[in-house]
C-alpha cells in the first residue's frame, strides 16, 4: 500500500542514548497519539511546547521503573508472539520522509519479509478486554497507524501481556490507506500549529486559595450587670477588610479557588454570627444593640457569600463562553481563508463541538487544550475538504472542458471523494457523449433519407416529365394526325367547292381562250390563259385588312401568295413586316379569277383538248 516511499533503517539499539538523538530529529510513532490529541499521557498543547523549546520530559523514579518492566515484559513476550506471527520478530527503527514529514517508528518487532510488525503493551485489565474483543482505543491505533505507515508493513500483531502465558492476549490491526491520510494531516496540522506557537507565560502554580486572614472568632456574652461584652465592632471591621480582599473578577484558577474559599469562610462567619447571636439572648440590657450589630454582620457575610458564588458562576461561563468563541473565531478565520482561494466553490460545515470538549473540565488550562486539540481537528478536517475540493476542481477543468453546462450542481457534487467525483464526472460527460452521437447518428439517418427521398423524388419528377413528354408527343402527333385529317377534308371540301365553282363560272361566263404558247411548246403546259385586263385600282380609302390566311379561311383551302401574284396576277394592297394584306376588292378579284382559273385548267386537261 505504501511500498513505493523510500525507507530508511537504522542501526541503533533501542533504549540507548544513540536511539534518543535520533528520535529528537523526527516525529514519532509515541508522540503521534499526542500529535493527534488522543493520548491519555501527554496533552497536545505539552508535546507543542516540548517540540518547541526542545526540553524532553524528565519522568519520575515510578515511570522509569515502569518502562523497565515493560522492556522486560517485552523480551518474555516475544517467543509467545513469534509463533502468532508465523516468524522471527526483530526490533527495528525505521523513518520515512513524505510532504514535508520526517516520521520515525521504533518496532517491537519485524518479519525478515517485513510484512508483519510487533506491537506489545504492558498488561492491563482494561486494555486486555479492549484486545479481546479487538476494540482497541484510538490512543493505541494512532501509534500503530506511523507504524505500519512508516515500515510498510500489512499488519501488526498488538499483544498485552505481563511475559506470561497466563497474562497475554493478541489481536490483528490491519494498515489503511484512510488512517493513514489521517495520521499525516494530524501530523501536517500540528507542524503548522508548532510553526505559529508562541511560548506561554510560565505556568502558575497548582491553583488553590490565596492565604487570607481568617475572620476572628465572634465573642458575646453577659456580663454581671447583664450587658453585652464582645467583639462584634472589631469582627464587623474585620469582616469588611475581608469582603475587600475577595477577587471581583477571578481569571485564573488560582482567582476562583481564592474567591471559592473566600465563601466558604463566609458561611461559616454566618453560622458563628447565629450561635452567638443564640448565646446572648437571656438578657435584655443591651440586646437590641447586640442583635442589630450581629444582624449587620450576617447580612454582610451572606450577602457577600452569594454575590461572590454568583459571580464565580458567571465568571466560569463568560471565561468558557469567550474561550468558545475564540477558538470558533479561529475555525472561521480558518475556513474563511480556504473558501476565498477555494472560490467559486465552497467548504461544507464542519461540526467542531467546541462547548462539549470542555464540558466538565474544571481548570482554565485543561479546558484551553480540550479546544485546541477540537480545534486542530477542525482544522484537519476542513484541510481534508479543501484538499477533496481541489483535486476535484482540477479533474473538472482538465475532464469537462466546455462541459460545464452538464455540472449545475458542482457546487454540490465537488465534496464527493475524488474517485467518486471522477466516477461521476465520466459517466455524465460518457451519456452525454453518447446522447451526442445518437442525435449525430439520427441527423446522419434524416439526413440519408432527404437525399434518398430527394434522389426519388428527382427520379420521379423525371420519370413524371419524361411521361408527360411522351404523353405530350403523342398528344402532338395525335393533334398533327387530326389536323392533317381536318386538313385533308378541307382540302377536299374545297376542291369539291372549287369544282362546283368552276362549274357554275364556266356555265355563267366564257374563259379566256387557250393560246399557245409563245416559246414553242411546253409540254402540258403549253396553252395559257392570257393575262386578264387590270381590275380598277382599289379605293384610295379601301383598308388593306386581309392576311393570306384570311382568304385561306374564306376560300375553305390553302393558296399561296406566289399563286395569287404569279397566277391569278392579285399583288398584296401593302405589306408590312413580311406580311402582305389585301383589299375586300382584291379578294373579289381573287375569287374571280380563281374561277377563271380553274375554268382554263378544266378546259386544259379536258379530253378534247388533250387529243
Amino acid at each position: 500500500m505504501t511500498r513505493e516511499l523510500e525507507r530508511k533503517t537504522w542501526d541503533v539499539l533501542q533504549g540507548t542514548g544513540p536511539w534518543l538523538r535520533l528520535r529528537e530529529g523526527f516525529d514519532t510513532a509515541s508522540e503521534a497519539p499526542a500529535a493527534l490529541g488522543v493520548s491519555r499521557y501527554v496533552t497536545r498543547a505539552e508535546l507543542l511546547r516540548r517540540k518547541h523549546t526542545g526540553v524532553a520530559e524528565d519522568h519520575s523514579q515510578a515511570t522509569l521503573a515502569k518502562f523497565r518492566h515493560g522492556h522486560e515484559a517485552e523480551a518474555l513476550a516475544r517467543p509467545l508472539a513469534e509463533p502468532i506471527a508465523g516468524g522471527d520478530l526483530y526490533p527495528t527503527t525505521m523513518s520515512v520522509e513524505v510532504a514535508g514529514l520526517r516520521l520515525l517508528a521504533s518496532l517491537d518487532g519485524q518479519t525478515l519479509d517485513g510484512t508483519i510488525i510487533w506491537e506489545t503493551k504492558l498488561w492491563n485489565e482494561e486494555l486486555a478486554a479492549h484486545v479481546r474483543a479487538g476494540t482497541l482505543p484510538e490512543h493505541y491505533t494512532v501509534q500503530m497507524d506511523q507504524e505500519l505507515f512508516v515500515s510498510g508493513a500489512e499488519r501488526c500483531l498488538f499483544t498485552c501481556t505481563d511475559g506470561t502465558p497466563e497474562r497475554f492476549v493478541s489481536c490483528w490491526y490491519e494498515a489503511s490507506q484512510d488512517r493513514f491520510d489521517a495520521l499525516l494531516d494530524g501530523w501536517m496540522q500540528f507542524r503548522r500549529d508548532l510553526a505559529a506557537y508562541v511560548l506561554p507565560e510560565p505556568a502558575p502554580e497548582p491553583a488553590r486559595a490565596e492565604a487570607m486572614e481568617s475572620l476572628p472568632a465572634v465573642s458575646v456574652r453577659l456580663d454581671g450587670a447583664l450587658s453585652v461584652v464582645g467583639n462584634l465592632p472589631s469582627f464587623a471591621e474585620a469582616l469588611k477588610a475581608f469582603v475587600a480582599r475577595i477577587p471581583k473578577r477571578p481569571a485564573t484558577d488560582a482567582d476562583f479557588a481564592t474567591t471559592e474559599a473566600a465563601c466558604k469562610s463566609l458561611k461559616r462567619a454566618e453560622e458563628a454570627l447565629d450561635a452567638a447571636e443564640a448565646g446572648a439572648l437571656a438578657s435584655i440590657t443591651d440586646v437590641e444593640a447586640m442583635r442589630r450589630a450581629v444582624a449587620d454582620c450576617r447580612k454582610l457575610a451572606r450577602d457577600t457569600r452569594l454575590a461572590a458564588e454568583k459571580m464565580v458562576d458567571r465568571r466560569k461561563l463568560e471565561i468558557n463562553e469567550q474561550a468558545v468563541m475564540a477558538a470558533r473565531r479561529a475555525l472561521d478565520d480558518h475556513v474563511a481563508t480556504l473558501n476565498a482561494e477555494l472560490a467559486p466553490m465552497r467548504l461544507l460545515p464542519v461540526a467542531a463541538d467546541f462547548a462539549g470538549a470542555i464540558k466538565g473540565l474544571r481548570s482554565i488550562a485543561s479546558k484551553q487544550d480540550a479546544l485546541d486539540t477540537t480545534l486542530a481537528g477542525a482544522k484537519i478536517a476542513v484541510d481534508n475538504q479543501a484538499r477533496g475540493i481541489r483535486a476535484n476542481w482540477a479533474t473538472f477543468k482538465a475532464q469537462a472542458a466546455r462541459l460545464e453546462f452538464l455540472f449545475a450542481d458542482l457546487g454540490s457534487v465537488v465534496h464527493k471523494a475524488p474517485d467518486d467525483f471522477a466516477a461521476l464526472l465520466s459517466s455524465r460527460i460518457a451519456t452525454h457523449r453518447a446522447a451526442e452521437a445518437e442525435r449525430e447518428r439520427k441527423r446522419a439517418a434524416a439526413e440519408q433519407e432527404r437525399i434518398a427521398a430527394e434522389a426519388k423524388r428527382m427520379a420521379d419528377e423525371a420519370i413524371r416529365q419524361a411521361e408527360a413528354q411522351r404523353l405530350e408527343a403523342e398528344r402532338l402527333a395525335a393533334q398533327q394526325a387530326e389536323d392533317a385529317r381536318v386538313a385533308a377534308l378541307a382540302e377536299q371540301r374545297r376542291q369539291d367547292a372549287a369544282a362546283e365553282s368552276a362549274r357554275i363560272a364556266a356555265a355563267a361566263a366564257p374563259a379566256a381562250p387557250l393560246v399557245a404558247t409563245p416559246e414553242g411548246d411546253r409540254g402540258p403546259n403549253r396553252f395559257y390563259r392570257e393575262k386578264p385586263p387590270e381590275p380598277a385600282a382599289s379605293r384610295a380609302d379601301e383598308p388593306a385588312t386581309l392576311k393570306l390566311g384570311d382568304i385561306c379561311a374564306r376560300l375553305l383551302f390553302i393558296v399561296r401568295g406566289d399563286f395569287l401574284a404569279d397566277t391569278l396576277h392579285v399583288k398584296p394592297a401593302r405589306t408590312e413586316r413580311g406580311i402582305g394584306y389585301y383589299t375586300e376588292s382584291q379578294y373579289a378579284l381573287i375569287c374571280r379569277q380563281l374561277i377563271s382559273h380553274v375554268g382554263a385548267m378544266a378546259e386544259l386537261y379536258a379530253p378534247e383538248a388533250v387529243s
